[in-house]
């Protein structure tokens, strides 16, 4: 989250490689195994990042044309959650899998270790009042893992206003990330950056 601009082992930026198209590859070569066990699900961990300066850029993914640390998190948060519905909407005509996401809340964790230097002072007086245990961030994944009554195409997070904290609810999602077309551009994108390609039913 918020890092200065580098790139992973294979050359992507590494906000989007590593919160995107590692789990993107992840899914589709373990989807085989997936898909004749009953119940089974797909669970994304997005961000309330996702709708902060978030857009997909199909024609700069890597951010190689600018970068802004910020926008390139919510870029991979973005593409989380359009990933999760273009893949439950592969997976709904076969009924075995699921995909679903879920999201923290604001826990207290140093995952944003890498916020610029303007921001982490005023957030350091605020975090007791906006935090939550990493405990109760976990929740709303793991509710979407166990829930008997999810349904695919759900999205979780803390219950609270603005999802900052609390227990978890199904919450909604920015309308950007509902947009199909740019789905259906994101996930042929993430296919040819990763070289994997998900089965067919």
């Amino acid at each position: 989250m918020y890092t200065p601009r580098r790139t992973t082992h294979d050359g992507f930026e590494l906000q989007f490689g590593t919160n995107h198209l590692g789990h993107f590859a992840l899914t589709g070569l373990l989807l085989d195994r997936l898909l004749p066990v009953p119940g089974s699900r797909v669970v994304t961990v997005s961000s309330t990042g996702h709708r902060i300066r978030a857009a997909i850029h199909v024609d700069d993914l890597q951010s190689e044309r600018s970068y802004s640390r910020v926008a390139a998190y919510g870029q991979s948060k973005l593409a989380n959650l359009m990933f999760t519905y273009e893949l439950q909407r592969r997976l709904a005509p076969h009924g075995s899998t699921v995909a679903l996401a879920a999201h923290p809340g604001v826990s207290h964790t140093e995952l944003a270790r890498n916020t610029p230097t303007a921001l982490r002072l005023p957030l350091t007086f605020l975090a007791p009042l906006l935090t939550q245990r990493a405990e109760m961030g976990a929740l709303p994944t793991l509710r979407a893992a166990t829930d008997p009554t999810a349904t695919g195409g759900q999205y979780y997070g803390p219950g609270s206003r603005g999802e900052l904290r609390g227990h978890p609810k199904p919450v909604s999602s920015s309308p950007a990330s509902h947009h199909r077309a740019t789905q259906q551009r994101l996930w042929a994108a993430s296919e040819e950056l990763t070289g994997v390609t998900f089965p067919a039913r």
